[in-house]
């Protein structure tokens, strides 16, 4: 036992002595604020502009999640294109330029030009996040790689909780003007961090002159002939539905299940965030040793079980232990994922691969997103919630065949050259 621990230690340490690793970690801390700051401030500016206009409020959902479906690919298959770490840099630059041309909208123009911020640097992100990734291939060793992601993670997860306080302050103490000012300088404090990177690699494909559709078509290709990335796909589309099926009905579990008024949903997610933050730390012990598929189906077979007892319990202190039980391994879902994509993918090909994965989990949420309230409306949230349960674990299934041995490494190189 002294042993592992002390072994765990040095990994530990190793960690945060990677520089990547530590860059990363600081700046995604920068971009948190200004995305939560964001996210809040200008939910609540909409709200107190139109007086409640649910059509309004809408539209900031759609600017931030559109760009997922539209410019994930597209975005995934230019980060290949380009070198990561100046993408990144001008990614964020670029974000606070909008920030701050928003601004000086706002004093001069109409308030509607608000959206614009949340929709740029959401376009923008689809560019920066597959770049990151990238990073962590070239220069994070595969021993940390998983307790990397394990860390960034836990980053989020505590963002969860102090995010939409940080945004709520600053919006209600100080304004709008203030609280863009904050998203702006929040990018550029990202942007100025990401400058100690190490400089990038003059890769293959800066050096090659193939056409962006030819790539894009690679990179479907490549997907397809990956058994791993094929299954992970698969199993991305099943959560997808299960997520989508409950996101919009937490509500009701406080109003007809518990019986409680609908102000009462803040402690759900307050139970779910404080979960991903313990989880984040427990992952991170758990990530040495365990393979990122086993992490994958533990966190997907959390939820189920999370699902069923949420949809089952009529005691708000079972609710909450649910909740928090889903919230734990929520973290083993993240970093299992991105760890496979790291593990199983070229790094010529991370952009792409992301662009492809990610618009099918947004893709099959959205599907079943729609139905959900039509589905209410004839099925009891039991049996919705039970029915989520069931599609996670259609999910845990696909990953069946990744357990029998180790994952399998990127493409080969003669794969690679018949792509």
């Amino acid at each position: 036992m002294t042993e592992s621990t002390t072994d765990q230690k040095i990994t530990i340490g190793s960690l945060f002595q990677n520089q990547v690793i530590r860059t990363i970690l600081l700046s995604v801390f920068f971009l948190q604020i200004g995305i939560w700051v964001r996210n809040y401030s200008i939910l609540l500016y909409v709200i107190e502009k139109t007086n409640e206009n649910p059509v309004a409020v809408s539209m900031i959902s759609v600017a931030e999640f559109a760009p997922i479906f539209l410019f994930s690919f597209i975005g995934g298959t230019f980060a290949d294109r380009w070198r990561p770490k100046r993408t990144m840099i001008w990614c964020d630059l670029l974000s606070a330029v909008s920030i701050f041309v928003v601004l000086l909208t706002l004093f001069f123009g109409s308030w509607k030009v608000i959206f614009f911020a949340t929709l740029v640097s959401s376009i923008l992100s689809q560019f920066s996040q597959p770049s990151g990734m990238k990073l962590f291939k070239l220069h994070v060793p595969p021993e940390l790689v998983q307790m990397g992601m394990s860390m960034y993670q836990t980053v989020f997860a505590l963002f969860m909780i102090l995010g939409p306080v940080i945004g709520t302050f600053v919006y209600q103490h100080f304004g709008i003007m203030a609280a863009i000012a904050v998203m702006g300088i929040a990018f550029i404090c990202s942007a100025a961090v990401l400058v100690m990177l190490p400089a990038d690699r003059v890769s293959e494909q800066d050096q090659t002159n193939t056409s962006l559709i030819q790539e894009m078509k690679d990179g479907f290709r490549y997907v397809g002939k990956s058994r791993p990335l094929t299954l992970l796909g698969a199993c991305f589309a099943a959560a997808g539905l299960a997520i989508g099926l409950t996101q919009p009905l937490g509500v009701f579990l406080i109003t007809e299940r518990l019986g409680l008024p609908k102000e009462q949903l803040q402690w759900l997610m307050a139970a779910f965030g404080i979960g991903m933050i313990l989880g984040g730390g427990l992952t991170v012990a758990m990530a040495k040793k365990t393979m990122p598929q086993v992490l994958l189906a533990i966190g997907l077979a959390a939820s189920a079980i999370g699902f069923v007892g949420m949809s089952l319990s009529t005691v708000l202190w079972l609710t909450l232990a649910a909740q928090f039980f889903s919230g734990l391994f929520m973290p083993c879902i993240h970093i299992g994922i991105n760890t496979m994509i790291l593990q199983n993918t070229d790094e010529a090909f991370i952009g792409r691969v992301n662009g492809i994965l990610n618009p099918l989990f947004m893709g099959a949420m959205v599907i079943t997103m729609s139905i959900s309230g039509w589905l209410k409306a004839h099925f009891s949230i039991v049996f919705i919630y039970e029915a989520s349960a069931l599609l996670l674990a259609v999910g845990i299934l696909t990953l069946l065949p990744l357990m029998k041995k180790a994952p399998a490494g990127p493409l080969k190189q003669e794969v690679r050259e018949e792509i």
